[in-house]
């Protein structure tokens, strides 16, 4: 038996039979619930597991599902369209999304469309479309400029669809692992699990993922946002210190 695994049923063992009143529950655990930036980050793996309690009979014969979705902070995003002009290429139109999460993952036991309903997806907001929000724009065909930010996004890893890459034992145990890339930003990334039967969700578990640049580069990050001046001065020394040595060695080797 795992480490992970030893400590889910610790965790179970924990959590009080009348704890909530419904039959089945979800207890979870992280690998990590905070991430670290350095200058030699290139991406991190999270372990996601967790167990289903269960304090009475299933609710029903059809079996259990897990989703699991991972969402960095919400940000505006402008998208524009290109078109070609008289043979250049030029912006036509933008559309302002109003809300965006600068990551998204969302894992699953099986298929997306038999383990989540329409109506559980609007009104949980677990897919990647429902995630984004665009209530303000006015643009008649916004749902393009959506599509086309996902797409951009799918494309630099940062949205990512897993369907089928959550294990789970005998409907009790479960785990699965998110690949957070190198080009993640500041903030607090959302863990939500979701147990579902017939489409429906039956029970949800939140958590949080604290990734903050760490060392060197939280140093420069905050001298940059609170002392532009000593910030632009400390990158103008450096550079004429470079230049200066590039110069030295250069006439150490023409000797």
């Amino acid at each position: 038996m795992t480490g992970a695994l030893r400590l889910v049923l610790a965790l179970l063992a924990l959590v009080p039979t009348g704890a909530r009143a419904q039959a089945e529950q979800i207890v979870l655990g992280l690998s990590a619930n905070e991430v670290a930036i350095t200058a030699v980050f290139d991406g991190s793996d999270i372990l996601i597991f967790g167990a289903v309690k269960r304090d009475g009979p299933p609710l029903g014969p059809a079996p259990l599902e897990v989703i699991i979705t991972v969402s960095g902070p919400l940000t505006p995003v402008t998208v524009r369209r290109k078109a070609r002009v008289w043979g250049l290429w030029l912006n036509t139109a933008a559309a302002l999304i109003d809300a965006a999460p600068s990551f998204y993952a969302v894992a699953t036991t099986g298929p997306l469309d038999q383990v989540l309903t329409q109506t559980e997806d609007l009104r949980q907001s677990i897919t990647i479309p429902r995630a984004i929000r665009s209530v303000g724009n006015s643009v008649t065909d916004s749902a393009d400029f959506t599509e086309a930010l996902i797409r951009i996004r799918a494309g630099q890893g940062l949205y990512r669809i897993m369907q089928g890459e959550i294990d789970f034992t005998e409907e009790t145990l479960f785990r699965t692992q998110i690949s957070l890339p190198a080009n993640l930003i500041e903030g607090e990334y959302d863990t939500r699990i979701f147990l579902t039967r017939n489409g429906l969700v039956v029970d949800r578990y939140e958590a949080k993922i604290d990734v903050r640049k760490v060392g060197i580069e939280r140093w420069l990050f905050n001298l940059a946002h609170q002392h532009p001046p000593a910030y632009a001065a400390l990158a103008l020394a450096l550079a004429i210190a470079a230049g200066w040595g590039a110069s030295a060695a250069f006439q150490v080797l023409r000797r």
